[in-house]
């Protein structure tokens, strides 16, 4: 039935700071959304806050590359969801069960198109992906590494309830520079 459910999606409401609600929907990639996702994601601002592997310009073959990716986890090890405002695919969230002495631990990650920052959208999402997570998975733990000029990501992950629990100093290098990264944790 969850796995149904995940296939479907649902659709959740979101309350930015500036009062506004906004409904949108986590739902698995479809191909449909390969340009929806080079809009959104072709975003400088996007790519300096991720890891390399999220690439600048984000072009129509880096969509689809991803979206086959996405389609094709392994539903026992990872969710991917597009987030989806008005029909229209606009961010991701993911969580994937880590290997090894790790392995009751997940990692999420996100990204959302910048025309929908400052909504509660993703903080929201992260709260109920979190959620799915723990309900889907055998983890404990579920940690975020945000780089530490972040503010607002940082943010998105204190409003759904994760804790910071270190600094990485200077464990980041991006663009020619080097900083820290924070690693965040929600715990079940």
């Amino acid at each position: 039935m969850e796995n149904e459910r995940r296939k479907q999606g649902v659709f959740y409401i979101a309350k930015g700071g500036n009062g506004n609600q906004m409904e949108f929907t986590l739902r698995p990639w479809q191909q449909r959304d390969c340009h929806q996702l080079c809009r959104y994601a072709n975003n400088e601002k996007i790519a300096a806050n991720l890891q390399d592997g999220f690439p600048y310009p984000y072009r129509l073959a880096d969509a689809e590359a991803y979206i086959a990716y996405a389609r094709q986890a392994d539903p026992e090890r990872e969710m991917i969801y597009a987030i989806v405002v008005a029909n229209q695919a606009v961010g991701s969230i993911s969580v994937q069960c880590q290997q090894d002495v790790h392995c009751k631990t997940a990692a999420l990650g996100y990204w959302l198109g910048e025309p929908f920052w400052g909504n509660g959208i993703m903080s929201a999402a992260v709260k109920r992906v979190s959620q799915l997570a723990f309900e889907t998975f055998d983890i404990c733990r579920i940690f975020a590494e945000i780089y530490s000029h972040n503010i607002a990501s940082r943010r998105v992950v204190e409003k759904a309830g994760y804790q910071m629990e270190g600094l990485l100093r200077r464990n980041i290098y991006k663009n020619g520079a080097v900083f820290d990264s924070c690693i965040y944790a929600l715990v079940r």
